[in-house]
Formats: C-alpha cells, structure tokens, sequence
C-alpha cells in the first residue's frame, strides 16, 4: 500500500487500533478523515492532530452509512482508501443461553457494517488511482476464542467476504486487504493492561511496515501462527489456546 499521498477514510478512528492507526497515516501526510458514534472521542482526537477531520457514523445503521458515504464522496472526491476498523467485542456464552440482543448488534456492526460500508463507496474507489478497502479482522478468525464466540465467529465471516472481495475486484484498481490484529492492549475486553497482549504502539510500528510492502494480508509477527493453524491439526490449537485463556481471565 503506498503510505504518503492517499486521502483516507477510517471508521472506528475515535480510539484504540483506529485512532493510532489514523494518527500514523496522519503523520506520513495522508489526508485522514475518522469516524465513530461518540463526537466527544471524535473531536479528542482531531484536536490533537491538526489537519485531520472526523464525522459521527454508527456503522450499526445502514441509514447512517448511506448518509456518510455521500457526504464523503461530496466533500473528499479524492478519498482512495476506506479502512473497515469499527467493530465491538463482548463476552458470550457459547455452551448456554447467547443474549439475543449481543448476537446482533455484534454481527450488525463487525459483519453488516464494514459491507455495508466498502458497499457504499465501492464505486466511487474503482475511478481512483492507489485505491484500497482495507479490514481490520483478527486472528480470532483463525482460532477462534470460545468466551467471545460471537465475535469470533463474525471475524471468521469476515475473512471469508474479504477473499470473495478481493477475487470479483481483481481486473480493478482497487486491492483489498485484510489486518489481522493479535490480542493488543486496547479497550476491547478491558485488555489495555493486559501483560499477555501487545502493547498498542508496537502494533501499531509493526502493522505500518507491513503496511508498506504488497502483502494482501497485514500480519505482525505475533499473528503469524495464529494464521497457520487451520487445518488438520486446528483443533488442538484451538483448545490450547482456550484453555490458556480461561486460566487468564479466571474462567
């Protein structure tokens, strides 16, 4: 991905993975416009980054999506990149009752939103030069987590739509990638004093050099294995790794 010049869209921008991804583009002199549903983050955010812009979008709204597509197509004609970052992650119970409310709003803002999003503004990335629908995932599409089953379940959908994506925008200009984030220290599940996670700024410095080269998908080298593991053998890694976290958070 070419890293100076592009004008970019980021949704989820406010805080966490958004927000200093945005502030990294920011500073190699992109055009950054972020978004988000909380103006307060928004406006934290612009006010520390002079150049940069936000727009309130709750990605759980196709209503708002629509809107915010238009007044982006309007008001940045010369936006190339779309980054799908939005997305929440709670705990569920997989083995029992799933919260029916939970299991929606999850699938409506991790899964619906981010098509609903490269949807809105697809055709108007086909017309640019450099352009790219960028997704942040998770390795939890790969092995998933069984206390956020939900969640992971949408990240694997997720990375399924991508490939789909990126073979039907193949004779395009448009390339589509896929940011496959470990466990890193942010707000997601409380994790920002997480010992076992990587801290935000290592994420961040690593994801931008890989940003940098032609890969399609944008590892760090902590998700490396994480992606290796489907196949024959995916099930004892899946319930290593669960059973290391259910030790961790107590369950």
């Amino acid at each position: 991905m070419k890293l100076t010049g592009n004008t970019i869209f980021i949704t989820g921008g406010g805080s966490g993975i958004g927000r200093e991804l945005a502030e990294a583009l920011h500073r190699r002199g992109n055009k950054v416009i972020i978004s988000g549903r909380r103006r307060g983050h928004l406006d934290e955010v612009v006010a520390a980054n002079p150049g940069m812009t936000a727009v309130e979008l709750d990605v759980a709204d196709a209503t708002s999506i629509k809107k915010v597509a238009a007044q982006l197509i309007a008001d940045y004609p010369g936006l190339n990149v779309l980054i799908n970052n939005a997305g929440i992650m709670l705990p569920d119970q997989a083995g029992a009752h799933i919260d029916d409310a939970l299991m929606v709003s999850t699938i409506t803002t991790n899964l619906m939103g981010p098509i609903r999003m490269t949807s809105a503004l697809i055709d108007h990335l086909k017309t640019k030069n450099d352009a790219v629908v960028a997704y942040t995932s998770s390795v939890l599409a790969f092995v998933p987590l069984a206390v956020t089953a939900v969640y992971s379940s949408t990240k694997a959908a997720l990375h399924s739509y991508i490939l789909s994506q990126r073979f039907m925008l193949r004779d395009t200009k448009v390339r589509v990638l896929e940011i496959a984030p470990p466990w890193v220290r942010t707000d997601l599940m409380n994790s920002r004093e997480a010992e076992q996670a990587m801290p935000l700024e290592a994420f961040i410095d690593e994801t931008m050099t890989v940003l940098a080269t032609d890969v399609d998908e944008v590892l760090v080298e902590g998700a490396k294995p994480f992606r290796e593991n489907p196949g024959p053998g995916e099930h004892a890694f899946v319930n290593g790794l669960n059973a290391q976290m259910m030790e961790v958070l107590g369950g």
